[in-house]
């Protein structure tokens, strides 16, 4: 599944290039005001297709990304299976969109539109994961806090990065670690375990929900 997900950031990376007039980014990026019904443009999918975009203009945008995310994914899928790894990857993705939408000013008319797109977010929903799986574990977890410090602090001080972005993913992944790890085992584990990243996808939902009709 890791892999897959490489592979699709891969080619929309592509058809970045190959496609004129910025078309993919114009039909898959996210801007808040895609989250705001009141303009006649809300299209909330693009919360999460936003995370297979990077920017053109940079390209270590998608290596280190999707470096991170191999490494990463590497290490828990296999804990995970690849079903779980995924709705993981997936929610956090969201969660990236929900964290940048309910951290940055709505859109107003007459302002500037300003987009977002990466896989960052889910990166740092990896991050959050991880972190809890390790600990659940009794494993280490000093290099993980000093990866995602760093990671932190490379969001606040390099311009155009969504820190809010890092900030949601990483809330996001956390919840669903801890999901996916404290669900007793037994015969409806798996059953819970959904309804519990349903929940985690309905928190989301309100907060983005709340955001933009308060």
């Amino acid at each position: 599944m890791t892999f897959g997900i490489i592979a699709v950031c891969a080619v929309l990376y592509v058809l970045q290039w190959l496609i004129p007039n910025d078309a993919i980014y114009q039909t898959l990026g996210f801007a808040n005001i895609y989250a705001e019904p009141r303009y006649g443009q809300f299209e909330p999918w693009r919360m999460l297709t936003a995370a297979f975009l990077h920017s053109q203009g940079f390209i270590l945008h998608i290596v280190l990304n999707m470096y991170m995310l191999w490494a990463f994914g590497q290490a828990l899928e296999p804990l995970l299976g690849r079903v779980r790894f995924l709705a993981l990857y997936l929610v956090s993705a969201i969660g990236g969109s929900v964290g940048y939408l309910l951290l940055t000013p709505l859109y107003e008319p007459g302002r500037p539109l300003y987009g977002v797109v990466g896989a960052s977010g889910a990166i740092f929903g990896l991050f959050g994961a991880m972190l809890l799986v390790q600990r659940h574990r009794g494993g280490d977890t000093r290099q993980l806090w000093v990866l995602i410090a760093i990671n932190g602090v490379i969001g606040f001080v390099i311009p155009q990065i969504a820190w809010q972005a890092h900030l949601g993913g990483l809330v996001a992944g956390g919840l669903c670690a801890a999901v996916l790890a404290y669900t007793p085992r037994g015969p409806r584990q798996g059953l819970i375990q959904a309804a519990g990243l349903a929940a985690v996808l309905a928190l989301l939902a309100l907060a983005a929900w709340l955001r933009v009709t308060l």
